[in-house]
């Protein structure tokens, strides 16, 4: 059974946290046991010195194996290793074709019945061997409104946290048919959660989870929650959305994202936009700014290439795109938001997506995105204008219109 404590409007303490995590792995049978400890990078907020700190403590001298993995999905690799004093960890290398296992198949008849008819594409399931080469795998994450598959965490750091790009391409291209903007914060099983634990299902070693529902901007908890993966997310996606969710009455013109210095390129510093994306008026404008960010993605270079566009501008012209990978294609759609497109017409988005960053203004346009001088900007000015919401530490809130 799921087991926690928080919630929620409470703080909690390190100590409170730090005994959490003591009793309940001492209640379990590990003794003997390898385990492989799987943790978010340095683009989520969460305080691994203190949990991992905690782990160690309470599995030393009773297991046979403790391996810290940093679940990379595809962003760049972290260089400080040392997550917590002693505590060395590994990379998921995705680049490296040697990193993974594979675990079988879904088959296309299966993605038909869990996307809801809107994929319907066999799929090799591989995974980081590091996983499945340990008796326990032990998921250590915060809990986010999340723009792919509704709330982050839970089985999501298997897939796509340490998986190979098959997987990684379906779910965030799914998530892309049914957009960004439906699915961000919506409770329960979203189609893209479903693929994900049936994906999860596969994993042969046994999956524990400590789920994190963090004070967005610090490194204090809320709550955390402990059991299965799917168990733990569902307790902590229920306080996430109690937390992590701000309302308007009506919508704005205009929203100036700053984006926090975690976010080191475009690829990360999109969620600034995927989380304010449905309180901007139609014809409106969200400015991203971000005068450290001087790429859009080193991981991923190609964007540039396809530049940023609407879904409908990929499905209708399906037979350009459709041998790209398709997490990138997922991750265009979401930093332009909803449009239309056809070919008398072009395309059509209901926002504009203006950058206010260290990236050159030709490599913004031709990437189909509006450019502004970040020295231009006038943070104080734009504070006090009644049309412009301005969203200090933007990327992890969800901001949504009151119903």
């Amino acid at each position: 059974m799921t087991q926690q404590i928080g919630g929620p409007g409470v703080v909690l303490t390190d100590e409170q946290v730090r005994r959490f995590v003591a009793e309940r792995l001492m209640a379990e049978d590990l003794d003997g046991r390898s385990v492989c400890v799987v943790v978010p990078d340095g683009t989520r907020t969460c305080p691994l010195p203190l949990l991992l700190t905690a782990v160690r403590d309470a599995l030393e001298g009773r297991v046979s194996r403790l391996t810290v993995l940093i679940a990379l999905g595809t962003h760049a690799p972290m260089d400080d290793t040392e997550l917590a004093p002693g505590v060395h960890a590994i990379n998921h290398a995705w680049w490296e074709p040697s990193t993974f296992v594979s675990l079988g198949t879904i088959s296309a008849d299966r993605i038909g019945e869990l996307s809801g008819g809107l994929l319907r594409h066999e799929v090799d399931v591989r995974i980081n061997r590091a996983v499945v080469e340990h008796d326990v795998a032990l998921v250590l994450g915060p809990v986010f409104p999340h723009e792919v598959v509704g709330f982050s965490g839970g089985n999501k750091y298997f897939f796509p946290g340490v998986a190979g790009a098959d997987v990684i391409d379906l779910s965030h291209w799914l998530g892309a048919l049914i957009t960004s903007s439906e699915i961000i914060g919506t409770r329960g099983i979203t189609p893209v959660r479903a693929l994900i634990d049936e994906a999860a299902s596969l994993i042969p070693t046994r999956r524990l989870a400590f789920c994190l529902v963090m004070q967005s901007g610090s490194d204090k908890l809320h709550a955390i929650a402990y059991g299965t993966p799917q168990q733990a997310w569902a307790a902590a996606a229920g306080v996430s959305a109690e937390t992590h969710v701000r309302y308007l009455d009506k919508p704005v013109k205009r929203v100036v994202s700053i984006i926090p210095t975690k976010y080191q390129d475009m690829w990360t510093g999109a969620k600034g936009f995927y989380k304010l994306e449905p309180v901007v008026a139609d014809g409106g404008e969200v400015i991203l700014y971000a005068p450290h960010i001087s790429s859009i993605s080193e991981m991923h270079p190609e964007i540039e290439e396809i530049g940023y566009h609407c879904r409908d501008y990929f499905t209708k012209q399906w037979d350009r795109f459709e041998h790209l990978h398709w997490g990138v294609l997922a991750h265009s759609t979401h930093l332009h938001g909803s449009g239309t497109y056809s070919p008398e017409e072009g395309e059509r988005c209901r926002v504009r997506v203006t950058l206010a960053t260290a990236i050159p203004e030709r490599t913004v346009r031709r990437a189909n995105l509006g450019y502004l001088d970040p020295a231009s900007v006038d943070l104080e000015a734009l504070a006090t204008d009644p049309e412009t919401l301005v969203v200090p530490e933007a990327g992890e809130v969800l901001y949504r219109l009151r119903s």
